[in-house]
């Protein structure tokens, strides 16, 4: 099989589990970077049976660390993966078809993303087809160094691909809660880090409007109990990490 000129970058840190099924994914690309995080299972010794390039840096934030991975890519285009994502059969058959173009107008492609928490597909709610960008040209593309949701930074142009990027979140409901909870405190202490002045009464209209957004604007209501819970889990988002901020305020005040 004729492999397609680029690189694809994963991050990972413990995914002996999950990696094999994400490499093989990948087998398309010329080229595959593993960055990983002080992993202490075999993600090493798998992702170089599977013939990847490995590296290690510790994670420190997470737009630096993203960044850092991008730089070892040797192809003229990168798609990032994570270890927990899988490349479809037509999603990859897009990339080549973008990858094979020297013509090509675009700095970066978003696909849609179908996220499964367990075996659930989470439709509703915002969470499909929530297009991400993955695909873009090297070194003309970055993120900002950020500890949570760090913002793109790029110029140009962004195409879409039609294939779908799978997105195992979670193998079940309490890992996901763990994950919520970590976010959460990761994103508490960017709003003390960048001086937000945040209020209870705002913090209560931004979670009422976030649960009509996503269960009604965004169709949760069309995926049952989960749509709802997803929905209402938008709204909860900013109230735990409101309370996170107050108790960090607290301690920092407290010094």
């Amino acid at each position: 099989m004729e492999k397609v000129p680029v690189s694809v970058v994963i991050i990972a840190k413990n995914e002996e589990a999950r990696l094999p099924e994400c490499l093989k994914s990948a087998e398309f690309a010329q080229e595959i970077v593993v960055l990983d995080d002080m992993s202490t299972d075999r993600t090493i010794e798998i992702a170089k049976r599977a013939g990847a390039k490995v590296f290690q840096r510790a994670m420190d934030i997470e737009g630096r660390h993203r960044n850092y991975a991008y730089s070892l890519a040797t192809q003229p285009w990168v798609f990032s993966l994570d270890a927990d994502e899988r490349i479809t059969p037509e999603l990859a058959a897009e990339i080549a078809e973008v990858a094979k173009n020297p013509g090509d107008k675009h700095t970066c492609y978003c696909m849609p993303v179908k996220t499964f928490i367990g075996t659930d597909w989470i439709k509703g709610g915002g969470y499909y087809p929530a297009p991400k960008t993955r695909l873009f040209k090297r070194g003309q593309f970055k993120y900002e160094e950020a500890r949570v949701h760090p913002k793109m930074i790029y110029e140009g142009t962004c195409g879409s691909l039609k294939g779908d990027l799978l997105h195992y979140s979670s193998p079940g409901w309490e890992s996901w809660l763990a994950k919520f909870n970590r976010e959460t405190g990761l994103e508490a202490e960017k709003w003390v880090k960048d001086g937000r002045k945040v209020g209870p009464w705002r913090v209560l209209r931004k979670a009422a409007s976030r649960f009509l957004k996503y269960y009604f604007q965004k169709d949760g209501i069309k995926n049952g109990y989960t749509g709802f819970f997803m929905s209402f889990m938008h709204s909860v988002y900013q109230i735990i990490t409101y309370v996170k901020y107050r108790e960090l305020k607290a301690q920092s005040q407290a010094k």
